[in-house]
C-alpha cells in the first residue's frame, strides 16, 4: 500500500471514528433541545460545529476524510465537545497524524532477556503479545491455565481470537462480555498507528467476516488504554479462579508487552497447583 494509500484510509477512519462518537451523545446531554422528527443518531454535524466553534464545512470534510489541516486547537474543542477521554484523545490525534507514530518492529522477535523474565515470574501465568494481542511467547504456567481452554487445537496463537472464536469461552471467562470488548477497544486504539499495514487490515477483515460479534465491536469504534482489571476464570480442575492483569511494556521492542496474571486472593492462590498439568 502507498503513502498516499495510508493516508487515505487514515482520513477514513477519522471520519469512522468521529461519526461513533457523534452518535452516543444525544443533544439533551449538551444542552441542546430534542427537537421533532429527528433522524440523526446523536449530535447533527452542524451542532458538533457550533458547539466547537468551529465552521460547518470544515467539520463536514474532517468526518468526510478531506486532505484539510487540523490544529491541536482545533481538535482539542471538537474533542471536548464529543466528550472524549484520555484514549479516545490520542486516538484522535493519531488519526489526524498530529502526534508521532512509530514504525512498528519489523520482524517481532521477543529478547531473550524476556523470556528469562517470563520464566521467572512462573508459577505467575504470563505471556508476551502484541498490538493485535497475537501470542509472541508464553511461560509453563500461562500454558498450563489455559491448556484445556479450546474445544479444538488452537491454531491462530491470538488471545481475542481464542476468546471470541472459541465456543466454550464464556464457560470459562465469566466476565467475558467486559473482557472482550475492552480487548477490542485497545486493539482499535492500537490500530491507529498501523492504519494500510496489510497484516493488520487482512487480520481485522478475516476476523470480522468469521466473527459476527468481533464485527460489531469493531464497528463501534470505541477505544481504550491499559487499565487494572480482575479476569474471572472458571478453571475445568482448578475451579473459580480470580486473576488481576498487569501490563508490562518491552521497551526493546515497541508494541511488545508483558501480560501477567496474578491471583487476586487467598482462594485463586492456594488453587494456582491445581492448574498444573504435572499437578
Amino acid at each position: 500500500m502507498t503513502s498516499t494509500q495510508v493516508h487515505t484510509s487514515r482520513r477514513e477512519e477519522l471520519g469512522q471514528f468521529l461519526k461513533a462518537c457523534r452518535a452516543r451523545i444525544g443533544p439533551e446531554a449538551v444542552g441542546l433541545p430534542p427537537g421533532v422528527r429527528r433522524r440523526t443518531s446523536g449530535l447533527r454535524r452542524e451542532e458538533v460545529a457550533l458547539l466547537a466553534g468551529v465552521g460547518v464545512t470544515w467539520y463536514t470534510w474532517l468526518e468526510q476524510g478531506r486532505p484539510i489541516n487540523a490544529s491541536a486547537q482545533v481538535l482539542d474543542a471538537v474533542a471536548r465537545t464529543l466528550r472524549m477521554d484520555h484514549p479516545e484523545r490520542e486516538h484522535l490525534y493519531r488519526l489526524a497524524e498530529l502526534t508521532p507514530s512509530r514504525l512498528p518492529s519489523s520482524v517481532e522477535v521477543v529478547p531473550d532477556a524476556v523470556r528469562e523474565v517470563l520464566r521467572a515470574l512462573d508459577p505467575l501465568p504470563a505471556t508476551v503479545v502484541n498490538g493485535r494481542f497475537d501470542i509472541l511467547e508464553s511461560n509453563a504456567a500461562q500454558e498450563d491455565l489455559f491448556w484445556e481452554w479450546h474445544s479444538l487445537p488452537c491454531l491462530h496463537k491470538n488471545l481475542l481470537w481464542c476468546c471470541v472464536t472459541e465456543p466454550n469461552a464464556r464457560k470459562f471467562l465469566l466476565n467475558y462480555d467486559e473482557e472482550v470488548p475492552h480487548m477490542v477497544a485497545r486493539m482499535r486504539a492500537e490500530y491507529g498507528r498501523h492504519v494500510g499495514d496489510p497484516t493488520w487490515e487482512e487480520d481485522i477483515r478475516r476476523l470480522s467476516a468469521l466473527c459476527p460479534e468481533f464485527a460489531g465491536l469493531w464497528a463501534r469504534h470505541e477505544v481504550a488504554e491499559p487499565r487494572p482489571r480482575v479476569r474471572e476464570f472458571q478453571h475445568p480442575r482448578a475451579g473459580l479462579m480470580h486473576f488481576r492483569l498487569t501490563e508490562l511494556a518491552v521497551s526493546e521492542v515497541p508494541g511488545l508487552r508483558i501480560q501477567v496474571s496474578t491471583p487476586d486472593n487467598a482462594s485463586t492462590w492456594a488453587l494456582l497447583p491445581g492448574t498444573r498439568r504435572s499437578s
